[in-house]
């Protein structure tokens, strides 16, 4: 079961990292460039009304709007610097506003065309995500949403336990610092209680590559993903030596030829259509 997310932590720690997201938010892009994809082979004619949940700076609106030059654009992200760097970047071109995806404030069949990439992971119910999107979703509207799945980081979470394991047995306190990411089965149940037509689960992986352990974990934290979704700030020396012993067993067991370390992401793509 997903463990209690700080929604809170989650929405400051991307509010402080808005400014260098997109620098560092590389695997991001790439979902985004695939979710227009996606909606351009579905979408049935030129959507009235456009909302993209956790919309960041905006990068999935500026994609979409030459796709649909006519349609009215919303963003709703979470952390306000978002939506700020969002408003900057799309100027009068679309409307934003900052709330939670599990309570969303607007009109039931309000929109169209939903979207959301990289923003699903952080939520504690998803059943209350697909059903208020469901709601917000005109009849015929389409539902196109990205977020990370269950093998995301795997390879970091390997090396994680694996090192706690032989250190405590793993009794340790640190055991619940790494963020579960949802299943293919998590997604599924939660589809088949929302009356959803055509629901399509997709998932595709895709491979960033970094100079080490310490790589990976900054890139992560400059774009706002860093801090323990349920809160905890632990460290210290312990911490700092239980990182070195992952960060050699990451390398011995993974690095390329060139001396990077790979870092998987299942991305899972969701494509409906409401009733």
């Amino acid at each position: 079961m997903q463990e209690h997310i700080d929604r809170n932590r989650v929405g400051r720690s991307f509010h402080r990292q808005a400014a260098e997201y997109d620098r560092y938010a590389s695997v991001q892009k790439r979902v985004v460039k695939r979710v227009v994809s996606l909606v351009k082979n579905h979408v049935v004619g030129m959507p009235e009304t456009v909302l993209d949940i956790g919309c960041g700076t905006g990068h999935l609106l500026s994609l979409l709007r030459p796709e649909f030059p006519h349609s009215r654009l919303y963003g709703l992200d979470l952390a306000y610097n978002m939506t700020h760097c969002a408003s900057v970047h799309l100027g009068t071109e679309a409307q934003f506003v900052n709330a939670d995806a599990e309570s969303l404030p607007f009109r039931d069949g309000a929109f169209n065309l939903l979207v959301s990439t990289s923003t699903l992971q952080w939520l504690d119910n998803l059943d209350l995500f697909f059903k208020q999107a469901h709601r917000v979703t005109h009849v015929n509207g389409l539902l196109c949403v990205a977020f990370f799945g269950g093998k995301t980081l795997c390879e970091l979470r390997e090396c994680y336990r694996e090192v706690l394991e032989q250190r405590t047995g793993g009794c340790s306190s640190y055991m619940d610092r790494l963020h579960r990411f949802m299943d293919r089965a998590d997604v599924e149940h939660a589809l088949e209680r929302i009356d959803f037509d055509q629901a399509t689960i997709l998932s595709e992986i895709e491979t960033d590559y970094y100079a080490d352990v310490h790589d990976l974990l900054r890139s992560i934290k400059r774009i706002g993903a860093g801090a323990s979704p349920q809160g905890d700030s632990r460290g210290g020396l312990g911490w700092r030596g239980i990182l070195e012993e992952i960060s050699r067993l990451y390398r011995n067991r993974y690095a390329n030829g060139h001396g990077k370390v790979p870092a998987t992401y299942e991305v899972m793509y969701v494509v409906a259509r409401c009733r």
